[in-house]
């Protein structure tokens, strides 16, 4: 088996593996796109399997995490079982580190296969529909903020208000060019935007789509930089009683829907699960925010076969305000690859890890893993790759 980066030229092969796996359409355009790059596994000079990475980047603590967006992993059937896909995930951690890419995120359609190469469930990515009635009962704004629709100007403001809130919760993309052509979010049906004194206040992002007697309008962002922009937004929402049934919010900002949407005590929320690694720890470590602590170190022992760059003994330092790795300690936890990333993350304390067999060793130490992170809510994306 020869694992290559992908080129232009394996277009048609690519595309073909993802339209059998995925049951989809034949995908249009180039195969090579900015902020993208691939791998292909060939046999015997074919192309057997594909898998794409995206260049992405996490908020963690407030800070921007570089992230390979791991999709489109796709094997041949007459190649299936000979471990393809596992070869692909191996290269790609190794491609992703030399991208400066020290943690990674997929939505899995085989969660074992990734927890077989050190993914594990770390997030959550989520609708939920909002009946018209409760949106009528959402509180009226204090405060008008009248909206206009978007145009081209509005852009690099729309980015920047979307970040303003993208990097107070966990998890979110910042949504970086070239990857995300920012641009694109001017072909939606609905493009609005409340200004303010500085920028934008807010903005709302919808599609009307057909279901139902009446239809749908699926809200792609409800952003509010403060609790009238918010009320504004929803209270345009609120407008559209008596042509729609209800509305699909893909919820970006929780505090939307928990504190503002008035949701009843039951409602359906459609949630997709995704799940994170560690690529490269120090790195990683380097490159997150942290709360400011106390100065302290934790020694632990990282088990890693498919990333042995960052395997064995080290020592998580805080000092100063600053958290790094560096080589050595007594080991006196252990951490599994598959824990590394719901610990990064925050999405699970040590103690569920411990139950979970992906943590050993002393637990006033793995404690203290839990104090780095601290606890900010369900790490959770808004995008989907």
């Amino acid at each position: 088996m020869h694992i290559r980066e992908y080129t232009e030229d394996d277009r048609d092969a690519v595309f073909r593996l993802r339209r059998i796996a995925f049951n989809g359409t034949e995908p249009s355009g180039p195969l090579l796109k900015p902020g993208t790059h691939g791998l292909v596994a060939e046999i015997d000079g074919r192309v057997a399997g594909v898998l794409g990475i995206g260049s992405y980047a996490q908020f963690y603590g407030g800070a921007a995490v570089p992230m390979g967006g791991i999709g489109g992993v796709a094997v041949d059937g007459a190649y299936r079982g000979r471990g393809v896909a596992n070869a692909l995930l191996d290269a790609a951690l190794v491609a992703m580190r030399e991208h400066g890419q020290p943690i990674s995120a997929l939505y899995p359609t085989v969660p074992t296969l990734y927890r077989g190469r050190g993914w594990e469930r770390a997030g959550v990515f989520e609708w939920v529909e909002l009946p018209m009635d409760r949106l009528l009962s959402v509180p009226r704004p204090a405060e008008r903020i009248p909206a206009r629709p978007a145009d081209e100007s509005d852009l690099t403001a729309l980015h920047e208000c979307y970040l303003e809130v993208a990097r107070t919760i966990d998890g979110m993309a910042d949504r970086r060019p070239p990857r995300i052509d920012l641009a694109k979010v001017l072909e939606l049906d609905l493009v609005s935007v409340l200004p303010g004194p500085n920028g934008l206040r807010g903005y709302l992002t919808a599609e009307r789509k057909p279901g139902g007697d009446m239809g749908r309008l699926k809200v792609l962002d409800l952003i509010g930089v403060d609790v009238e922009a918010q009320l504004n937004l929803l209270a345009s929402l609120a407008s559209w009683a008596g042509t729609l049934e209800a509305v699909e919010l893909r919820i970006t900002d929780p505090a939307t829907v928990n504190f503002l949407g008035g949701t009843p005590l039951r409602h359906p929320v459609l949630t997709a699960t995704w799940m994170q690694r560690v690529v490269d720890l120090p790195a990683a470590v380097a490159a997150r925010g942290w709360p400011r602590l106390a100065d302290t170190a934790v020694d632990v022992e990282i088990i890693d076969e498919h990333a042995p760059w960052h395997a064995g003994l080290h020592r998580i330092v805080v000092e100063d305000g600053a958290v790094r790795v560096e080589p050595g300690g007594t080991g006196a936890v252990r951490l599994h690859a598959r824990a590394l990333g719901p610990w990064f993350s925050g999405a699970q304390n040590t103690h569920a890890l411990r139950r979970a067999g992906l943590l050993e060793g002393d637990p006033a130490d793995a404690v203290a893993l839990d104090q780095l992170t601290g606890s900010s809510g369900t790490p959770r994306l808004a995008d989907f790759f």
